[in-house]
């Protein structure tokens, strides 16, 4: 973004709402992840620890999930783009 039009507190103020949104982004992607794989691989509750299975299960799925955000992301960008890009005749 250009925030070349505003004074110096502005920008500032600015940069640290965006920072602030991107956080909160974070934490919900972050947040969506855990308990979807915990919801999905996290069944036997008779032990503190994963069983192999699960911890095999919470590493797919989370892996999966990440590649999936980073391909959603990749295709935000790529569409954005092309609608900043000049237009065609």
């Amino acid at each position: 973004m250009d925030f070349s039009q505003f004074n110096s507190a502005e920008q500032a103020h600015m940069t640290k709402v965006i920072e602030k949104k991107q956080m909160q982004d974070f934490l919900r992607m972050y947040s969506n992840l855990v308990e979807r794989c915990f919801n999905s691989c996290c069944n036997d509750f008779t032990s503190k620890a994963l069983s192999s299975k699960e911890e095999q299960c919470v590493m797919n799925c989370a892996d999966k999930f990440l590649k999936h955000s980073e391909r959603v992301g990749q295709r935000f960008a790529e569409l954005n783009a092309e609608s900043m890009g000049p237009a065609k005749p």
